[in-house]
């Protein structure tokens, strides 16, 4: 786990999202993604143990959005969404919201954890692999503008 004096303007501190911090989230997403998330739908995941916030400065920089799924009792961990505002990328926040996720779905009971992403988010497919997410398969047309989204898994630690 990642945390910081809150006097810290370049480490991040990753904790659970709380309701007043989803205006943030939502400005994040619609900075950073083409077809964003609607407000509300973050609401719908603020129990989600992995529903986390990264703060730089006492700004929230970024966030993840996971939950667990019960699976004929292999339970299912699923990074839906993660994204750092534009102007803190490049200092390693997004790795440390995965990380966390990624040990939170593991202390809940996930035996493995998928996500999608779009199959030209080069970067994101990158960070992805060096946390051991291994293709499995292509969703067609998954995003609303026909983008395809590639299904990668890894199992959790």
């Amino acid at each position: 786990m990642t945390t910081t004096s809150p006097g810290d303007a370049t480490t991040p501190t990753v904790r659970p999202v709380v309701e007043a911090d989803l205006l943030d989230v939502s400005r994040i997403e619609r900075a950073v993604f083409p077809q964003p998330w609607p407000y509300e739908a973050f609401r719908r995941f603020l129990d989600e143990p992995g529903f986390l916030v990264a703060e730089v400065g006492g700004r929230v920089a970024g966030y993840v959005v996971a939950d667990v799924t019960p699976n004929f009792g292999h339970d299912v961990g699923h990074v839906k969404d993660i994204a750092v505002h534009p102007e803190f990328q490049g200092r390693g926040i997004g790795t440390t919201l995965l990380e966390r996720a990624l040990a939170t779905l593991a202390a809940v009971g996930a035996g493995s954890v998928k996500l999608e992403v779009r199959a030209s988010n080069e970067e994101a497919i990158r960070l992805y692999r060096r946390h051991g997410f291994e293709y499995r398969r292509t969703i067609p047309r998954y995003y609303g503008d026909g983008e395809n989204a590639l299904v990668l898994v890894r199992p959790t630690d």
